[in-house]
């Protein structure tokens, strides 16, 4: 008698629980992972993307032959290729520009067609990649959008299949829960049905800085696949009880540290979840169990946070011990420049000659520029006049000398903060700026430039003057 195999399709779901063995040091609780990369295309996205095709299928939505159209960062769409690749579909998928190659790469190898967008735009704008999928459904005949975003079937299918496993591989036995939150569908999904089962199941939600559910201030952020700019209908807020707010930092070198210490290769998002979970466990006892959920594999991201290079172009580095503070960095070199005053400033209304005649005096570059001394705020500092800029200004017009500076100024300096770590400002200094303004509680206290922050490294590092 011929036995009955599966297709890849019936093996979505089902994926193992494992126990945190060394990241926890020093916490007493029981730490747990549900390893939902280990589903067949590699993450969570599995479980909706077959989910919201059949939804489709059920609803006459989505007919034999027709297209798929999805704005993804990558895992929903490999998801959705890897079920359609079974049912015959054609699938354009369209990608925000901050996704890894690798995952441009594997939609294509599924067969998909993949458009990038520009991640730094609003979500209303024609360049967007919600926009662009929006007017791709429209325009490609027999196309049919899941939009994971607004997809009912994205909570559901977790409802029926992560929350379940979850209580029977744990026998209902976890305190809390702890999920990265994207289009909250597994969050969602997944709290519901364990929270009807255990109402005092406690549900953090880990939100990386910049992300609309957490931060006051909206921004973009280098981790992919979680947080967003608007809130989808997919998720339903009131089932997190909290959120924990993980900085890009915290979550690669978190992901980096499992992958080395757990022997799990995890992606920036499990990262992001299982920082968070390190910080809830220290309220708990031994007696309590705490679940994280990974999303998805480091493979994905070998380019990036497993990259050195590509976290030290972002100002991200792996330094023994505590990265030095700005207060420290600006310490040292006033120590080394006696005879330099702590802050140079020049008003916007004092001649370009005298501005010059300041960076001769006092061996700088560049001097920011207020409106008036002293500069009571970063309000007061309007712009920067640089070395290199008034070179160029004079080598064509020798009667810059006797201008304002208000004329010949560039844009103000990037500001930082003095109790911040120097991680604030590499990549500004390793970019296109040569250098900072410190500010304490809001007010310039100082100048932090690229030659500065070099010779506090190499001092530290026992560099020629290190010892």
């Amino acid at each position: 008698m011929r036995r009955d195999y599966p297709t890849i399709l019936d093996l979505v779901g089902g994926t193992p629980i494992v126990r945190f063995q060394r990241i926890n040091e020093g916490l007493e609780p029981l730490l747990l992972a549900k390893l939902d990369q280990l589903n067949p295309g590699g993450s969570v996205k599995d479980r909706i993307g077959l989910a919201m095709i059949e939804a489709a299928e059920r609803e006459g939505r989505l007919e034999p032959g027709g297209t798929i159209v999805e704005p993804t960062s990558g895992n929903t769409g490999v998801g959705l290729a890897i079920a359609a690749a079974l049912k015959g579909y054609r699938c354009i998928f369209v990608m925000p520009d901050k996704v890894a190659p690798e995952k441009i790469a594997l939609l294509r190898a599924y067969g998909a067609e993949v458009i990038v967008c520009p991640t730094n735009v609003e979500p209303s704008s024609p360049e967007s990649y919600y926009s662009v999928s929006n007017r791709l459904a429209e325009e490609v005949a027999g196309a049919y959008k899941p939009d994971q975003y607004s997809n009912p079937a994205n909570p559901e299918a977790h409802y029926e299949t992560t929350g379940p496993e979850i209580w029977e591989q744990t026998g209902g036995d976890v305190d809390a829960i702890v999920f990265s939150v994207g289009t909250g569908g597994t969050i969602s999904g997944t709290a519901r049905y364990l929270k009807e089962r255990k109402p005092d199941l406690h549900v953090v939600g880990a939100d990386p800085e910049g992300s609309i559910y957490s931060s006051e201030t909206v921004h973009t952020y280098l981790v992919e696949g979680i947080g967003e700019d608007f809130w989808p209908t997919t998720f339903d807020p009131s089932l997190v009880d909290e959120y924990v707010t993980v900085t890009d930092r915290d979550s690669f070198l978190t992901a980096r540290r499992v992958s080395r210490q757990e022997g799990i290769l995890v992606g920036g998002s499990g990262g992001t979840s299982i920082w968070a979970m390190l910080q809830v466990a220290r309220r708990y006892g031994p007696e309590a169990t705490i679940l994280t959920l990974i999303p998805d594999s480091g493979r994905g991201y070998l380019s990036k946070l497993y990259d050195d290079n590509w976290l030290a172009q972002h100002g991200i580095r792996e330094q023994p011990g505590r990265a030095p503070t700005i207060e420290e960095v600006l310490v040292f070199k006033r120590a080394e420049e006696t005879e330099v005053p702590e802050l140079v400033l020049i008003e916007s209304g004092e001649k370009v000659s005298h501005a010059i005649e300041l960076m001769q005096r006092y061996g700088i570059s560049q001097i920011p520029v207020v409106r008036h001394e002293p500069a009571e705020s970063l309000a007061d500092v309007i712009g920067s006049v640089r070395e290199r800029g008034l070179l160029d200004r004079l080598f064509g017009n020798h009667d810059t000398l006797n201008e304002e500076v208000a004329a010949t100024m560039e844009p103000p300096l990037p500001a930082v903060e003095l109790h911040e770590t120097v991680e604030a400002v590499y990549s500004d200094l390793s970019g296109g700026s040569s250098a900072v303004v410190v500010a304490q509680e809001g007010r310039p206290v100082g100048v932090l430039t690229r030659a500065d922050l070099l010779e506090y490294l190499a001092h530290q590092q026992g560099g020629p003057n290190g010892g």
